[in-house]
């Protein structure tokens, strides 16, 4: 058997980031049809299938002598077919590619260790962690030919959101409009600047660092161009959590990398949670967590006007502040 061809081999694709998943199913059935070009292409879910359209799927038409065929959702297969999947993944036959797709998670788990027992060719993508997104973004310019610093990734990260496509799309747009194939934080603005300027995040920020005129500004701007109330008190919880945590953590003596992973923070956000760090005590942020759990309440239902409870929640966190800014 020919060791780099996808006929008579099966493709196992596990994890939840589904971007990355279908370019590796993408890939495989473009390698197939590259090889064969006559290859009927067959994609289902498995939740459909039985053993008589399984057979029917495997083993190609009246028109093609080969087959490429993708089943995805393989966690929702019937547990009756498990054993008929292992033997087509363990002996596909020289005129089938396979691809089997599962999207991570513990339902159909068994089966996914009997396929991984085979040693199939896989290809896993665990979900990407929150400060790996800056990585992902500088990883995803350079597959397009470009670049992107890591200023320039994290406030796109920041504009866009934690949406691996939409952050694969707007790196794209970036390199599409960019003379010198370079994503920059200027062009990141210029594009997304409604999204990058204000958002629940840019509220908490000013909300943590004591600027109540910009943190009020910010937050009746965003919530006037639709940003859901939770999102706010979502990201003033966060920041909070990740503040409190860098007060417990600093003085561990740990490289600033694992006090990041300690944390659950990119590295680059050390620098603000040093800044924000001196100005709060570990009870200012107890207090804090407790008001913006009171607001979370309001704004999800217990209260007539969310945008009222958000304001005020802003004013009682700065006020947990062990001292303003001067």
């Amino acid at each position: 058997m020919d060791e780099t061809s996808p006929f008579g081999r099966a493709l196992l694709v596990t994890g939840p980031e589904a971007l990355l998943a279908e370019r590796a199913v993408s890939g495989f059935v473009s390698r197939a049809v590259s090889e064969r070009p006559d290859a009927a292409i067959t994609r289902v879910e498995a939740s459909a299938l039985d053993a008589g359209s399984l057979a029917e799927a495997a083993g190609g038409s009246l028109f093609a002598s080969a087959t490429v065929l993708v089943v995805t959702e393989l966690a929702e297969l019937p547990a009756d077919l498990a054993d008929q999947v292992v033997a087509l993944a363990e002996d596909p036959g020289p005129d089938l590619a396979l691809a089997l797709v599962h999207s991570g998670g513990n339902k159909g788990k068994a089966l996914l260790d009997r396929l991984r027992k085979l040693r199939l060719e896989v290809a896993d993508h665990p979900s990407i962690k929150p400060w790996e997104l800056p990585q992902f973004v500088a990883a995803e310019a350079r597959r397009l030919g470009g670049r992107a610093d890591a200023a320039s990734a994290a406030v796109l990260v920041e504009a866009v959101g934690t949406d691996t496509r939409s952050l694969a799309a707007a790196v794209r747009q970036l390199l599409d409009d960019s003379a010198d194939g370079l994503v920059t934080e200027a062009a990141v603005r210029r594009y997304f600047g409604g999204r990058a300027e204000v958002t629940s995040f840019a509220v908490a920020d000013d909300t943590l660092s004591g600027r109540s005129d910009g943190a009020l500004a910010k937050l009746r701007w965003a919530l006037s161009t639709g940003v859901a109330p939770v999102l706010i008190t979502s990201a003033l919880s966060s920041n909070l959590r990740s503040l409190g945590r860098y007060l417990e953590g600093r003085d561990a003596r740990l490289r600033d990398a694992d006090l990041a992973r300690a944390i659950g923070v990119p590295p680059w956000k050390l620098k603000d949670l040093s800044r924000l760090a001196r100005d709060w005590s570990p009870a200012g942020i107890a207090r804090a967590i407790q008001s913006v759990a009171v607001a979370d309440a309001a704004v999800k239902g217990a209260a007539s006007d969310p945008g009222f409870a958000l304001e005020q929640v802003v004013l009682t966190v700065i006020g947990c502040r062990t001292r303003e800014r001067r």
